[in-house]
């Protein structure tokens, strides 16, 4: 007879540290950037559901109830800027900070400002800059606004 185990190992890409950092949902038709971008996550403590398109992030947003959600912008089904658009027409999810993270083009970025997008993140992405984008929308860190002034609300939104 084989030997057993009594206890499964966990997987090796994930550290979990004790007290997550927040849940993110990870959304990308892309099963590779879906696993790219929740291995970095996960790396720095972050406790990651992925969704493989704009309709399964409907589907799931009120099962998980995550901290923050990172949609790709060309996806079948449901796009990035259209799943923003009802997330923020929501009552229960319309408080979530929401990034894109995709190859935009300008006329997407500013839909996805329209939609109500609080961040962007271009493809391809230096890991860094994804993780201190979620921490910033975790923690509701906004950058200064043009005149060096916090707290100027959602990008392109006018201060107020």
């Amino acid at each position: 007879m084989g030997k057993t185990r009594t206890r499964p190992l966990p997987p090796t890409y994930s550290r979990r540290v004790s007290g997550a950092s927040g849940r993110v949902l990870v959304v990308d038709d892309s099963k590779v950037i879906r696993q790219l971008i929740r291995v970095n996550l996960e790396l720095e403590g972050f406790e990651v559901v992925t969704a493989a398109d704009g309709a399964e992030c409907l589907d799931l947003v009120h099962r998980v109830c995550p901290d923050v959600i990172t949609l790709d912008v060309m996806m079948p089904r449901l796009d990035g800027v259209q799943t923003a658009a009802r997330l923020r027409a929501d009552p229960r999810t319309s408080h979530l900070p929401v990034a894109i993270v995709s190859a935009c083009t300008p006329y997407e970025v500013d839909t996805g400002v329209a939609a109500g997008v609080d961040a962007f993140l271009a493809k391809p992405f230096e890991p860094g800059d994804l993780i201190r984008m979620v921490r910033r929308l975790m923690h509701r860190e906004e950058p200064p606004s043009v005149d060096g002034r916090h707290g100027a609300g959602r990008a392109g939104s006018p201060a107020g």
